[in-house]
C-alpha cells in the first residue's frame, strides 16, 4: 500500500498512541491526532489528510461526537475517506456518513484492530475510495428482508459479494475474467432486484449493506 497520510482520533491515548504506532510501522504518516470531536475538525482543517480514522463516543458529550463530527468533515472535503473504529454502533450518523459518501468509507468495531492484516486490508480499501461494513454494523443499518437477495442469481451473488470486499466494477471484472459490460449489466440487475432505482442514494453501499446484513444473519 502506499504511504498514507492520516489524522487518528480517539479519547483514549492508549488506543490512539497504538493505532498511530502501527500505522507509522508500516510506512504511513500521522499528519495528526485528535482526542476530542472539536479537535478532529481543527486538526483536519489545519491539514487535510488522505484518511481519518475516529473513534465514535469522544469528548465533549461522550455519545456520537467523533461520528457527527466525521459527518461534518465529509459535508466539507467530500472526498475525504473515514474510517470509523469504535466498541458502538450509532445507526443515525453512520447512515448519513454513509449515503453521502463520495470518498472510501469504513466503520469496523474494534475488536478488528487486532486482527492487523485485515484492518490494514480495510483501510487500503477505504483509502482507495471503497467501501468496508463490520457485519455488526450492516444488522444495525439495515432491516432484516432478504427477499430482494432471494432473487439474485449466483453470479449476481457472485458478483455482489466481491462489491462487498470493495472491489470496482473494472476489478471484479478481472476478478471473474468478464467484460465490463457484463459487470455493469450485473450491478445493475443487482440494484433492480434489490429495489434501489436511479433515484437512491449511493445505491451501491445500500446493496452491500443489505448483503453484509444477510451474512451476519445466517
Amino acid at each position: 500500500m502506499a504511504e498514507l497520510s492520516i489524522v487518528v482520533a480517539d479519547d483514549s491515548a492508549l488506543l490512539r498512541e497504538g493505532i498511530a504506532g502501527l500505522l507509522e510501522r508500516r510506512g504511513h504518516k500521522i499528519i495528526g491526532q485528535a482526542a476530542s470531536a472539536p479537535e478532529l475538525i481543527e486538526v483536519v482543517k489545519t491539514q487535510v489528510p488522505d484518511v481519518v480514522i475516529t473513534d465514535v463516543r469522544m469528548p465533549p458529550s461522550m455519545s456520537d461526537d467523533g461520528l457527527q463530527a466525521a459527518v461534518t468533515l465529509r459535508e466539507a472535503y467530500p472526498d475525504l475517506a473515514v474510517m470509523v473504529v469504535s466498541q458502538y454502533v450509532a445507526p443515525v450518523y453512520a447512515s448519513e456518513l454513509f449515503a453521502d459518501a463520495t470518498g472510501g468509507t469504513g466503520y469496523l468495531l474494534k475488536d478488528r484492530i487486532s486482527e492487523v492484516a485485515s484492518f490494514l486490508d480495510s483501510l487500503a480499501i477505504v483509502a482507495s475510495g471503497g467501501t468496508v461494513i463490520d457485519p455488526t454494523v450492516a444488522s444495525a443499518l439495515m432491516s432484516t428482508s432478504r427477499s430482494g437477495l432471494a432473487t439474485l442469481t449466483p453470479r449476481e451473488q457472485e458478483v455482489l459479494e466481491l462489491m462487498s470486499q470493495g472491489l470496482s466494477n473494472k476489478d471484479i471484472a478481472a476478478k471473474l475474467v468478464l467484460s465490463s459490460a457484463a459487470v455493469a449489466k450485473h450491478v445493475s440487475n443487482i440494484f433492480m432486484k434489490l429495489g434501489l432505482d436511479a433515484s437512491e442514494d449511493n445505491r451501491r453501499v445500500k446493496a452491500i449493506l443489505e448483503y453484509l446484513s444477510s451474512q451476519n444473519l445466517k
